[in-house]
């Protein structure tokens, strides 16, 4: 389990957002100002994986706008990740995608993070990254289970919360709700007040 620690760092060949290939694109170097989204998917050309990619590229924004960077990383090639890239969308493919496309060729990177399936593979994972390099939230789906990538902004806007304010998110908190104190009286108080939207 890696939530907790420090994200394994890597530097790989990668398509970048522009759809230039560079060969030292290292994850540290590429975080945000408050942190990175990476994740995972199986291959390119398949079938949820444009649906998951597209859906991470619309809300790129939303992501920058909170201080987060997000990277892709499939065991494709950088040729297969530029011609995706360059496949329309109506095509099956997954157009000029607003973030880098890393390729893992090698597998090690699925390795590191543990998603590597069948050593053929990675599995549908994402990790929130902290901007010290602390893996704070990660989803791992099998194969055929898309992410949902609004709760991922949900899971950012968390973090940054308890990050700012020291206080934690209850079930189901998003952005303008009421938080709740780390302690039996702050429990006790957000329970009472709270209970019934749970």
């Amino acid at each position: 389990m890696l939530v907790t620690k420090k994200a394994p760092d890597f530097t790989a060949t990668t398509v970048l957002a522009n759809g230039q290939i560079v060969e030292d694109f290292n994850l540290y170097e590429n975080f945000g100002e408050k942190g990175t989204v990476l994740f995972f998917y199986p291959l390119d050309f398949t079938f949820v994986c444009p649906s998951e990619i597209i859906a991470f590229s619309k809300r790129t924004a939303d992501f920058k706008e909170r201080g987060i960077n997000v990277i892709g990383v499939s065991v494709d090639s950088q040729f297969s990740h530029f011609a995706w890239r360059e496949t329309d969308v109506k095509m099956g493919g997954i157009g000029r995608v607003e973030f880098p496309l890393v390729a893992d060729i090698t597998k090690s990177i699925a390795r590191d993070y543990d998603v590597l399936l069948d050593d053929a593979v990675a599995l549908r994972a994402s990790f929130l990254i902290d901007a010290d390099g602390t893996i704070r939230h990660a989803v791992i789906n099998d194969l055929p289970l898309g992410r949902n990538i609004d709760e991922m902004l949900r899971m950012v806007d968390t973090m940054l919360f308890t990050n700012e304010h020291g206080e934690v998110c209850p079930a189901g908190w998003v952005k303008g709700d009421v938080a709740m104190k780390e302690s039996r009286e702050g429990v006790k108080e957000y329970l009472a007040a709270n209970e019934n939207k749970l």
